[in-house]
This record gives C-alpha cells, sequence and structure tokens, in this order.
C-alpha cells in the first residue's frame, strides 16, 4: 500500500533529481567511450572485475560531495577552506593545471565525431568554437535549468543507444575470458600503463567531486527547496549506479567486435571511436552504424556540456572564498567571474586547438597524471571534510563507509607511489 508519507518522498525526489545525472554526464565520457572499450578490446570482460574494483574504490569520495553539500548548505569548496587555505590553494591548482586540457581535449574529441558524423568537412578549431559557442549560449539562455533539462534528454538518447549497440552485440561477446583480477593479462596482453589510465579515470577525477556539490547546491536554488541528505545521495546513487552500468557496456561495445578479431587499434581516441562504428557496421550490420553514432557523439556531448559549466563554476566559487575568506557560500549566482572563466576556458581550448593539437597526447597524459597522482590526497581531504566538526554529526559517513574511504585511499596512493617509482626508478 503507497502512503503519503512515500508520495511526499517520490516528489522530493524528483524535485532534486539531476545534480547526480550531471556528475554522471562528465564521468561518461573519454573513460567509458575509449578506456572502457578499449578494455574489451584488449581482454573481453577480463578486466571487468578491475572497473568493478575502481568504482567501489572511488564512490565514498564523490559521495561526499552531495552529502556535504545537502547536509551543510555549502560546497566542499567551502569545507577545503575550513581545514585551512593552504588546502583550497591545492584544489585550485590542480583544477587550473588540468580543467584547459582537459576541456580541449573532450572538445578535440567531440568536434572530430561531430565532422565524423555529419560529414562536416570544417577546420577543426571552427567547429570546435561553434560546439563552444553553442554550449555557451545554452549556459547563458537556460542557465541551471537549461543545462539540466538539456543533460537528462541527452543522458536518455545515451543510455538508450548504448544498450541497444550492446544487446546486439551481446551473441558476439565471449563472457568467459571474465576475472575477478587480471594477473596473467597484466603486462602481456594488458599494459600496466593503460591499467593505471582505466583506474586513474574511472569513472572520472576525484575533484569532481566539488562541482558535484556545486550542483546539488544550484539544484536546490533552482527549485526553491533544500533537498534532504537522504534524497541527494539516492540522486547522485541513480548517477554513480548508471555510471558503471554503461561502463560495463561499453566493454561489451568492445568485447563484442572488437575482441580476437586481430585488428590493430588506433592509438588515438578519436580515430578508436570512429574505428568502433566502422566495425560494427562491417561485422553486424548498416543499420548499427546510426545508433553506435548517436551513442558515441551523445557520450562526448554531455561531458562537454558538463565541464563547460562545472570548471567555471567551481572557479567562481573557488575565488569568492579565497577572496572574501568567508565560510557561508553565497548562492549560485553564475556572476561575472563564472562567465570570465567560461571566456577564459574557451579562449585557451581553442589556443591549445591551434597551437598543441599534435601534441594532445602528452598534455593529456600530464593532466590524467595529476589527477591520479593528487587524487589520493584530495579523497582525504574530503574525508576530513565530511568528518570535521562543521558536518552535522547524524550527517557524518559510518564506520563502514569511512573505513572504506581508506581503503581507497591507500590503495590508489599506493598504485600512484609504484607508479613514481618505477617512473623514475
Amino acid at each position: 500500500m503507497i502512503t503519503a508519507s512515500d508520495t511526499v518522498g517520490r516528489s522530493r525526489f524528483w524535485t532534486a533529481f539531476g545534480p547526480g545525472l550531471l556528475w554522471a554526464a562528465t564521468a561518461i565520457g573519454v573513460s567509458h567511450l575509449v578506456q572502457s572499450t578499449r578494455a574489451g578490446a584488449l581482454a573481453g570482460v577480463g578486466l571487468a572485475g578491475v572497473i568493478l574494483l575502481a568504482l567501489i574504490l572511488k564512490y565514498p569520495f564523490f559521495e561526499f560531495g552531495p552529502r556535504y553539500a545537502a547536509a551543510t548548505g555549502t560546497s566542499l569548496v567551502e569545507g577545503y577552506s575550513r581545514l585551512g587555505r593552504w588546502a583550497l590553494w591545492l584544489y585550485l591548482a590542480i583544477t587550473l593545471l588540468t580543467a584547459g586540457i582537459i576541456q580541449s581535449a573532450v572538445v578535440m574529441f567531440t568536434v572530430y565525431l561531430f565532422g565524423y558524423s555529419f560529414g562536416l568537412d570544417w577546420s577543426p578549431v571552427a567547429l570546435g568554437a561553434l560546439v563552444m559557442a553553442a554550449g555557451a549560449l545554452l549556459l547563458w539562455v537556460g542557465r541551471f535549468d537549461g543545462l539540466d533539462l538539456s543533460i537528462k534528454i541527452i543522458v536518455g538518447l545515451l543510455a538508450l543507444s548504448t544498450l541497444l549497440a550492446a544487446a546486439v552485440s551481446l551473441p558476439r561477446a565471449d563472457f568467459s575470458t571474465f576475472a575477478v583480477w587480471p594477473g596473467g593479462l597484466i603486462g602481456t596482453t594488458v599494459p600496466f600503463a593503460f591499467l593505471l589510465a582505466l583506474v586513474g579515470w574511472m569513472p572520472t577525477a576525484i575533484d569532481v567531486s566539488a562541482w558535484s556539490s556545486l550542483w546539488t547546491l544550484a539544484k536546490n536554488h533552482a527549485s526553491g527547496e533544500r533537498c534532504s541528505v537522504e534524497t541527494a545521495r539516492q540522486d547522485f546513487l541513480v548517477g554513480y549506479v548508471g555510471t558503471g552500468v554503461l561502463a560495463f557496456i561499453f566493454v561489451v561495445l568492445g568485447t563484442g567486435v572488437m575482441y580476437g578479431t586481430g585488428e590493430t587499434f588506433a592509438a588515438e581516441g578519436t580515430v578508436f571511436a570512429t574505428q568502433l562504428v566502422d566495425l560494427y557496421s562491417a561485422t553486424i550490420g548498416a543499420w548499427t552504424r546510426p545508433v553506435v553514432l548517436v551513442a558515441v557523439v551523445t557520450t562526448m556531448l554531455s561531458t562537454t556540456l558538463t565541464v563547460m559549466d562545472g570548471a567555471p563554476r567551481v572557479l567562481e566559487r573557488t575565488f569568492f572564498v579565497l577572496r572574501t575568506r568567508t565560510t557561508d557560500g553565497p548562492p549560485p549566482s553564475c556572476g561575472p567571474v563564472y562567465w570570465w572563466s567560461l571566456a577564459a576556458l574557451v579562449t585557451l581550448t581553442l589556443v591549445v586547438m591551434v597551437l598543441f593539437s599534435g601534441s594532445l597526447t602528452a598534455m593529456i597524459d600530464f593532466a590524467t597524471t595529476v589527477s591520479f597522482l593528487t587524487g589520493p590526497i584530495l579523497g582525504f581531504l574530503t574525508l576530513r571534510v565530511v568528518t570535521a566538526d562543521q558536518m552535522p554529526a547524524e550527517h557524518r559517513p559510518g564506520p563502514a563507509m569511512r573505513a572504506l574511504s581508506w581503503v581507497g585511499i591507500l590503495l590508489l596512493g599506493g598504485t600512484g607511489l609504484f607508479y613514481l617509482v618505477s617512473l623514475f626508478g
């Protein structure tokens, strides 16, 4: 029997629903389209256990963002500041080191797929400017509500198209390759560097947790109602589970049409993605081409939009806190600093596309390495924030979540240390 409280609970959930999808749209990008698909191409479903482990170990750090925002009414940016200005300066440095490079990579990827999908013989810079101008216009006219609605539509198309593509490739997938830990594959079939990249960016970088906390506050402001901690956690869980499911779906896509074929796969992610489309058409049928094209284009378009909003949003809040030294965050405003940050990000992206497109792979490696190595540090800071005195005691993570956080910090930190030793040893 459905009670009045059940009805009210569902109503509040749908009112607050959205920030979890925005986080998911950010995560479902290169890590899924390239890394998960390549994992399937290299090892079948042999790396599924690694992906699941990464998703479990990183879950607390991402969940802490909306939890903290709902419990305190402020973002993780204010939380880092409460630990000391040094913590916020560290977060700002990481954001500045990686945001421009990641945005450039995401936009170049999106531009390549748009040109390939629609047969546009435009220069990448012109098409990139058009894509970012359209994204900026959406954010200007629609603000958070426009972004929220657009992402719901795009992620819906993404989910439907990838599910359909995976369904038709299931009969071709070899599930006998499944392994909880692929010890025999590492260093032979699966290069260790690829394993690090897969874990480091599955599902995304830990610094995005602060974006999620700001989206939770923006949703509260847009709806005129502050969501409960339970509702915020449920919303995030929907996005996180969806992200994990899609990661495994992309593994199945790679397994179904690439594993064991003897094909030589392109090193560049953009070419690899179009190779996936061509292989689907050749092995399963030409009718699958538009389905897979919708999947790959919506994957990158959703990431482009959320990065264009998330990075300026967190920079605006960080500069405000550093300038005013206040830890009582203002309501989300998307004021001048937001738009100047977005303009700077767009300009930097175009400059990178003009001057450094040939070095993009090296730049991405640098950005992902910075995010990977600083991930355990940010994870530790985030854990301190949600267990500090400013966090209401009833909303602090319990013993199990704290234990999982420490396991994640130690394992990710140990992996990073091993990487540095192997790099410089």
